[in-house]
């Protein structure tokens, strides 16, 4: 009976300490924006179509140089790197839902040829966070801030968009265990959003522009009131594109992404990314003659992801 005994005590003993160390909870990041933040980077495609695959994710790798920068997003087996800590989930309008581990592929496109910001992000925010990582994409093309992300403290009509971002995210987070089965049994913590943005603004100087900066911080409180994260961290990225040293308008716009990011209320919550530094030339890219998607090249984006995810980062540490 003695040893008995001890065997039993034995148990509740294992199972209390097993049962002591929960799971860790999934840090949830929103990713929001246009077709920049869709995903325009171009990873292998070559030939004229391409500009002979200058600019790629493929060509970058082939540098000896820069690819050591590069390096973690191929494996030993020439494989493009697919994570099993993070994972990604956007939904496209009118198309497939795109869900599963961080690779390439998330993008507008849907095939593996194409990224956004959301790679080099993913492996930032994973290589830093002890947690797994799910990013929720909410990016569509063509869509102003004045319009059609337009949050309800803005007044007028809110945007279309702006209440299916709310909408996916909400739904996103609701289905994470069903979609991602590798999450179940854990809990979520809304851990930041992330919003790069401006291309549609920008062509309308005369009212967009004006407006841009309120509206972002109308935009940021709305965020957090729906989500119930008063101190949410937000990532505003600069406006990127090849139009870097415009004046008028751009210029205005840029101005007004910094300072709704330099409001007093937003101190040690809210940072500011710029990105001009990243655009290339349209010549050493793979799409030469799409500047609004600056120019499809691969580093651009990637420099803007790992932007955007250090940012983040400060904000959380």
């Amino acid at each position: 009976m003695k040893y008995a005994a001890i065997f039993v005590l034995c148990c509740l003993f294992t199972v209390s300490v097993q049962s002591a160390e929960p799971l860790l909870p999934v840090k949830v990041f929103i990713l929001a924006g246009q077709s920049n933040m869709e995903g325009q980077a171009v990873v292998d495609l070559d030939g004229k179509d391409y500009n002979q695959g200058k600019g790629t994710l493929a060509m970058l790798l082939r540098d000896p140089v820069k690819s050591v920068r590069y390096k973690h997003l191929r494996n030993a087996a020439g494989r493009w790197t697919v994570r099993d800590d993070v994972w990604v989930r956007y939904q496209r309008e009118n198309q497939p839902l795109l869900a599963g581990p961080l690779a390439t592929g998330f993008s507008v496109y849907g095939d593996v040829h194409h990224f956004g910001p959301e790679l080099q992000f993913g492996h930032v925010v994973g290589d830093q966070l002890e947690n797994p990582v799910l990013i929720i994409k909410t990016a569509w093309g063509g869509k102003s801030l004045y319009q059609d992300f337009r949050p309800p403290s803005s007044g007028g009509v809110v945007g279309k968009y702006y209440t299916l971002m709310i909408a996916q995210v909400h739904a996103a987070i609701a289905n994470r265990e069903q979609e991602f089965p590798a999450l179940k049994g854990r809990g979520y913590e809304l851990a930041g959003f992330v919003w790069y943005h401006g291309w549609n603004d920008g062509v309308n100087p005369q009212t967009a522009v004006p407006e841009y900066e309120q509206n972002l911080v109308n935009l940021i409180k709305d965020v957090r009131r729906e989500f119930k994260s008063p101190k949410l961290p937000v990532v505003i990225g600069e406006l990127t594109g090849p139009w870097v040293q415009a004046e008028g308008g751009w210029e205005a716009l840029r101005k007004a992404q910094a300072a709704a990011a330099a409001r007093p209320e937003f101190s040690g919550n809210v940072v500011f990314v710029p990105t001009h530094d990243f655009v290339r030339k349209p010549e050493d890219s793979p799409n030469p003659t799409h500047g609004h998607h600056e120019f499809g090249n691969a580093e651009t984006y990637f420099l803007v992801g790992d932007a955007l995810g250090k940012g983040m980062i400060s904000l959380l540490k």
